[in-house]
Protein backbone atom coordinates (compact mmCIF):
# COMPACT_ATOMS: atom_id res chain seq x y z
CA UNK A 1 0.00 0.00 0.00
CA UNK A 2 1.17 3.47 -0.83
CA UNK A 3 -0.67 6.87 0.51
CA UNK A 4 0.10 10.52 0.67
CA UNK A 5 -1.36 12.68 3.37
CA UNK A 6 -1.53 16.62 2.42
CA UNK A 7 -4.11 19.38 3.35
CA UNK A 8 -5.58 19.12 0.24
CA UNK A 9 -6.52 15.05 0.36
CA UNK A 10 -5.46 11.92 1.05
CA UNK A 11 -4.87 9.76 -1.89
CA UNK A 12 -4.30 5.77 -1.10
CA UNK A 13 -2.89 3.17 -3.29
CA UNK A 14 -4.08 -0.56 -3.05
CA UNK A 15 -3.21 -3.34 -5.31
CA UNK A 16 -6.57 -2.89 -7.46
CA UNK A 17 -7.63 0.92 -6.68
CA UNK A 18 -6.59 3.90 -5.80
CA UNK A 19 -8.82 5.89 -2.75
CA UNK A 20 -8.86 9.59 -3.58
CA UNK A 21 -10.29 11.26 -0.02
CA UNK A 22 -11.06 15.34 -0.76
CA UNK A 23 -9.07 17.59 2.56
CA UNK A 24 -10.68 19.97 4.78
CA UNK A 25 -8.06 23.19 3.63
CA UNK A 26 -9.95 25.79 2.23
CA UNK A 27 -8.15 25.81 -1.06
CA UNK A 28 -10.78 22.53 -1.60
CA UNK A 29 -13.18 23.05 -4.30
CA UNK A 30 -16.73 22.78 -3.36
CA UNK A 31 -17.62 20.16 -5.93
CA UNK A 32 -14.36 18.06 -4.61
CA UNK A 33 -16.02 18.40 -0.87
CA UNK A 34 -19.52 17.46 -2.19
CA UNK A 35 -18.55 14.81 -4.15
CA UNK A 36 -16.49 12.77 -1.76
CA UNK A 37 -14.60 9.85 -1.71
CA UNK A 38 -13.98 8.69 -5.19
CA UNK A 39 -12.56 4.87 -5.47
CA UNK A 40 -10.90 4.28 -8.92
CA UNK A 41 -10.22 1.33 -9.79
CA UNK A 42 -6.94 0.22 -11.46
CA UNK A 43 -8.97 -0.67 -14.92
CA UNK A 44 -10.23 2.78 -15.31
CA UNK A 45 -6.40 4.91 -14.70
CA UNK A 46 -4.84 5.27 -17.95
CA UNK A 47 -1.48 6.92 -16.27
CA UNK A 48 -0.60 9.35 -13.54
CA UNK A 49 1.86 11.82 -13.13
CA UNK A 50 3.86 14.10 -10.64
CA UNK A 51 4.51 17.96 -11.63
CA UNK A 52 6.82 19.22 -8.87
CA UNK A 53 7.30 23.19 -8.10
CA UNK A 54 9.09 25.16 -6.13
CA UNK A 55 6.97 25.51 -3.49
CA UNK A 56 4.23 22.88 -3.87
CA UNK A 57 3.46 20.19 -6.91
CA UNK A 58 0.62 17.92 -8.04
CA UNK A 59 -0.39 15.14 -8.61
CA UNK A 60 -2.55 14.07 -11.18
CA UNK A 61 -4.14 11.04 -12.00
CA UNK A 62 -5.26 10.25 -15.98
CA UNK A 63 -8.55 8.04 -16.55
CA UNK A 64 -8.83 6.11 -19.57
CA UNK A 65 -11.59 8.22 -22.20
CA UNK A 66 -15.01 7.19 -21.20
CA UNK A 67 -14.23 5.89 -17.57
CA UNK A 68 -15.79 8.70 -15.83
CA UNK A 69 -19.28 10.59 -16.51
CA UNK A 70 -17.89 13.00 -14.36
CA UNK A 71 -15.59 14.27 -16.87
CA UNK A 72 -17.28 12.78 -19.88
CA UNK A 73 -19.69 15.51 -19.11
CA UNK A 74 -17.42 18.44 -17.88
CA UNK A 75 -14.87 17.91 -20.70
CA UNK A 76 -11.58 18.67 -19.34
CA UNK A 77 -13.72 22.22 -17.82
CA UNK A 78 -12.86 21.96 -14.08
CA UNK A 79 -10.35 24.06 -12.76
CA UNK A 80 -7.90 22.59 -10.39
CA UNK A 81 -9.56 23.68 -7.51
CA UNK A 82 -12.30 21.19 -8.12
CA UNK A 83 -10.82 18.22 -10.19
CA UNK A 84 -11.29 15.40 -7.85
CA UNK A 85 -8.29 13.89 -10.08
CA UNK A 86 -5.58 16.27 -8.78
CA UNK A 87 -3.99 16.59 -5.33
CA UNK A 88 -1.70 19.53 -4.13
CA UNK A 89 1.84 18.36 -2.70
CA UNK A 90 3.80 20.44 -0.39
CA UNK A 91 7.37 21.31 -1.02
CA UNK A 92 8.86 18.76 1.55
CA UNK A 93 6.60 15.74 0.36
CA UNK A 94 7.59 15.47 -3.49
CA UNK A 95 9.36 12.37 -2.55
CA UNK A 96 5.87 10.43 -1.02
CA UNK A 97 4.71 11.61 -4.61
CA UNK A 98 6.85 10.45 -7.04
CA UNK A 99 6.72 7.06 -4.96
CA UNK A 100 2.83 6.92 -4.72
CA UNK A 101 3.24 7.48 -8.80
CA UNK A 102 5.73 5.10 -9.04
CA UNK A 103 3.77 2.50 -7.54
CA UNK A 104 0.49 3.15 -9.21
CA UNK A 105 2.68 3.16 -12.55
CA UNK A 106 4.30 -0.28 -11.64
CA UNK A 107 0.95 -1.76 -10.76
CA UNK A 108 -0.49 -0.28 -14.43
CA UNK A 109 2.50 -2.21 -16.09
CA UNK A 110 1.96 -5.58 -14.27
CA UNK A 111 -1.52 -5.76 -15.34
CA UNK A 112 -1.47 -4.61 -18.52
CA UNK A 113 -3.95 -2.00 -18.06
CA UNK A 114 -4.08 -0.17 -21.33
CA UNK A 115 -4.83 3.31 -22.03
CA UNK A 116 -7.35 2.97 -24.42
CA UNK A 117 -10.84 4.59 -24.37
CA UNK A 118 -13.37 2.07 -23.16
CA UNK A 119 -17.40 1.95 -24.13
CA UNK A 120 -18.66 1.37 -20.64
CA UNK A 121 -18.21 3.49 -17.47
CA UNK A 122 -15.98 2.11 -15.02
CA UNK A 123 -17.06 4.36 -11.91
CA UNK A 124 -20.82 4.93 -11.35
CA UNK A 125 -20.87 8.80 -10.92
CA UNK A 126 -22.63 10.72 -7.83
CA UNK A 127 -24.77 8.91 -5.78
CA UNK A 128 -27.92 9.74 -6.15
CA UNK A 129 -30.54 12.10 -4.60
CA UNK A 130 -27.99 14.73 -5.51
CA UNK A 131 -29.79 18.32 -6.37
CA UNK A 132 -27.70 21.91 -6.71
CA UNK A 133 -29.25 25.67 -6.21
CA UNK A 134 -27.22 27.62 -8.73
CA UNK A 135 -28.02 30.62 -11.34
CA UNK A 136 -31.57 30.89 -12.29
CA UNK A 137 -32.72 27.82 -11.01
CA UNK A 138 -32.74 24.15 -9.17
CA UNK A 139 -32.22 21.55 -10.40
CA UNK A 140 -32.56 17.44 -8.74
CA UNK A 141 -32.18 13.87 -9.94
CA UNK A 142 -33.66 11.49 -8.27
CA UNK A 143 -32.49 8.41 -10.55
CA UNK A 144 -35.10 8.18 -12.85
CA UNK A 145 -36.49 12.26 -13.28
CA UNK A 146 -35.07 15.46 -13.70
CA UNK A 147 -37.05 18.25 -11.85
CA UNK A 148 -36.43 21.79 -12.68
CA UNK A 149 -37.41 24.43 -10.44
CA UNK A 150 -37.36 28.45 -10.79
CA UNK A 151 -36.02 31.21 -8.59
CA UNK A 152 -36.35 34.75 -8.69
CA UNK A 153 -33.45 35.70 -11.61
CA UNK A 154 -35.62 33.35 -13.90
CA UNK A 155 -36.42 34.74 -17.12
CA UNK A 156 -40.16 35.44 -16.97
CA UNK A 157 -41.15 33.58 -20.52
CA UNK A 158 -39.31 30.42 -18.91
CA UNK A 159 -40.38 30.95 -15.31
CA UNK A 160 -44.57 30.80 -16.79
CA UNK A 161 -43.90 26.90 -17.62
CA UNK A 162 -43.53 26.36 -14.01
CA UNK A 163 -41.57 23.38 -12.51
CA UNK A 164 -40.16 21.02 -15.25
CA UNK A 165 -40.10 17.10 -14.65
CA UNK A 166 -37.98 15.86 -17.25
CA UNK A 167 -38.06 11.33 -17.17
CA UNK A 168 -34.68 9.94 -17.84
CA UNK A 169 -35.88 7.70 -20.96
CA UNK A 170 -37.12 10.70 -22.28
CA UNK A 171 -33.31 12.51 -22.38
CA UNK A 172 -31.24 11.93 -25.09
CA UNK A 173 -27.84 13.96 -23.45
CA UNK A 174 -27.19 16.02 -20.86
CA UNK A 175 -24.13 19.27 -21.20
CA UNK A 176 -22.69 21.33 -18.39
CA UNK A 177 -20.35 24.27 -19.31
CA UNK A 178 -19.12 27.14 -16.94
CA UNK A 179 -19.44 30.16 -17.45
CA UNK A 180 -16.01 31.91 -18.89
CA UNK A 181 -15.40 35.46 -19.12
CA UNK A 182 -18.46 37.57 -19.64
CA UNK A 183 -20.29 34.48 -20.79
CA UNK A 184 -22.88 32.59 -18.26
CA UNK A 185 -22.36 28.98 -18.34
CA UNK A 186 -25.48 26.32 -18.14
CA UNK A 187 -26.60 22.90 -17.64
CA UNK A 188 -29.08 21.94 -20.48
CA UNK A 189 -30.90 18.50 -21.23
CA UNK A 190 -31.77 17.36 -24.28
CA UNK A 191 -34.72 16.15 -24.83
CA UNK A 192 -35.57 13.68 -27.73
CA UNK A 193 -39.03 15.25 -28.91
CA UNK A 194 -38.50 18.37 -27.78
CA UNK A 195 -35.27 20.22 -29.89
CA UNK A 196 -34.45 23.42 -29.14
CA UNK A 197 -31.66 26.12 -30.31
CA UNK A 198 -33.02 28.79 -27.42
CA UNK A 199 -30.19 30.02 -24.99
CA UNK A 200 -29.90 28.34 -21.94
CA UNK A 201 -31.23 32.22 -20.46
CA UNK A 202 -34.82 30.59 -22.22
CA UNK A 203 -34.43 27.04 -22.59
CA UNK A 204 -37.10 25.47 -20.21
CA UNK A 205 -35.00 22.57 -19.86
CA UNK A 206 -31.78 24.89 -19.15
CA UNK A 207 -30.40 25.99 -16.31
CA UNK A 208 -27.91 29.07 -16.88
CA UNK A 209 -25.03 29.60 -14.77
CA UNK A 210 -23.52 32.87 -13.43
CA UNK A 211 -20.13 31.89 -12.18
CA UNK A 212 -20.56 31.82 -8.80
CA UNK A 213 -19.10 29.25 -5.86
CA UNK A 214 -21.93 26.89 -6.50
CA UNK A 215 -22.17 26.48 -10.16
CA UNK A 216 -19.50 23.51 -10.01
CA UNK A 217 -22.24 21.52 -8.42
CA UNK A 218 -24.48 21.79 -11.13
CA UNK A 219 -21.49 19.74 -12.89
CA UNK A 220 -23.01 16.78 -9.87
CA UNK A 221 -25.90 17.12 -11.25
CA UNK A 222 -25.30 16.13 -15.04
CA UNK A 223 -22.43 13.73 -14.15
CA UNK A 224 -25.26 11.45 -12.25
CA UNK A 225 -27.72 12.09 -15.14
CA UNK A 226 -24.77 11.26 -17.36
CA UNK A 227 -24.07 7.68 -15.63
CA UNK A 228 -27.28 6.13 -16.59
CA UNK A 229 -27.76 7.16 -20.09
CA UNK A 230 -26.25 4.85 -22.75
CA UNK A 231 -22.46 4.97 -22.83
CA UNK A 232 -21.52 7.22 -26.03
CA UNK A 233 -18.93 4.41 -27.27
CA UNK A 234 -21.06 1.40 -26.41
CA UNK A 235 -21.84 -0.41 -29.25
CA UNK A 236 -24.74 -0.58 -31.08
CA UNK A 237 -27.42 -3.24 -30.43
CA UNK A 238 -27.96 -5.88 -32.55
CA UNK A 239 -30.59 -4.88 -34.87
CA UNK A 240 -31.23 -8.84 -36.18
CA UNK A 241 -31.11 -12.16 -34.09
CA UNK A 242 -28.26 -14.43 -34.57
CA UNK A 243 -28.01 -16.51 -37.68
CA UNK A 244 -26.55 -20.14 -37.80
CA UNK A 245 -23.29 -20.18 -40.08
CA UNK A 246 -23.92 -21.13 -43.36
CA UNK A 247 -22.51 -23.59 -45.25
CA UNK A 248 -18.65 -23.55 -45.51
CA UNK A 249 -18.51 -20.74 -42.80
CA UNK A 250 -16.14 -20.99 -40.16
CA UNK A 251 -16.87 -21.64 -36.46
CA UNK A 252 -15.36 -18.79 -33.80
CA UNK A 253 -12.66 -19.90 -32.53
CA UNK A 254 -13.16 -21.95 -28.91
CA UNK A 255 -12.94 -18.78 -25.64
CA UNK A 256 -9.67 -19.22 -23.74
CA UNK A 257 -9.71 -20.51 -20.67
CA UNK A 258 -8.31 -19.11 -17.47
CA UNK A 259 -5.70 -21.90 -17.55
CA UNK A 260 -4.14 -20.85 -20.85
CA UNK A 261 -4.35 -17.18 -20.26
CA UNK A 262 -2.20 -17.49 -16.69
CA UNK A 263 0.51 -19.58 -18.95
CA UNK A 264 0.11 -16.60 -21.37
CA UNK A 265 0.66 -14.29 -18.89
CA UNK A 266 3.76 -16.19 -17.71
CA UNK A 267 5.10 -15.91 -20.98
CA UNK A 268 4.14 -12.19 -21.02
CA UNK A 269 6.14 -11.41 -17.99
CA UNK A 270 9.11 -13.32 -19.01
CA UNK A 271 9.31 -11.47 -22.46
CA UNK A 272 9.32 -8.17 -20.52
CA UNK A 273 11.80 -9.53 -17.92
CA UNK A 274 14.06 -10.57 -20.41
CA UNK A 275 14.03 -6.91 -22.33
CA UNK A 276 14.72 -5.51 -19.22
CA UNK A 277 10.95 -3.66 -18.93
CA UNK A 278 10.65 -5.35 -15.17
CA UNK A 279 13.20 -5.82 -12.52
CA UNK A 280 13.92 -8.83 -10.81
CA UNK A 281 12.14 -8.19 -7.61
CA UNK A 282 9.31 -6.80 -9.68
CA UNK A 283 9.75 -10.25 -12.13
CA UNK A 284 9.60 -12.32 -9.25
CA UNK A 285 6.54 -10.63 -7.36
CA UNK A 286 4.57 -10.51 -10.39
CA UNK A 287 5.27 -14.14 -11.38
CA UNK A 288 4.28 -15.40 -7.70
CA UNK A 289 0.81 -13.93 -8.32
CA UNK A 290 0.21 -16.06 -11.12
CA UNK A 291 1.28 -18.89 -10.11
CA UNK A 292 -0.98 -18.87 -7.26
CA UNK A 293 -3.59 -18.05 -9.33
CA UNK A 294 -2.61 -21.45 -11.60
Amino acid sequence: MADIIQRDGTWSFEADAVRLVPGRDKGVGLLRRTLGEVTVPLEAVAGVSFEPGRKSGRLRLRLRDGADPLLQVTRGRLPDAQDPYQLAVDADRHGVAEYVAEEIRTALLLEQVPATPVDRYLLPGPPVPVSASAGDGTAGFDGEHVRLEWNWKTEEAKAAAGTRVLALADIGSVEWHPAAGLENGYLRFHVRAAATKAPPKYDPNAVELYGFKKDPLMALVAAAVQARLPHPSAPAPADAPLRAPGPGAQAAPPAESDHDALLRRLRELGELHRSGVLTDEEFTVAKQAVLKRL
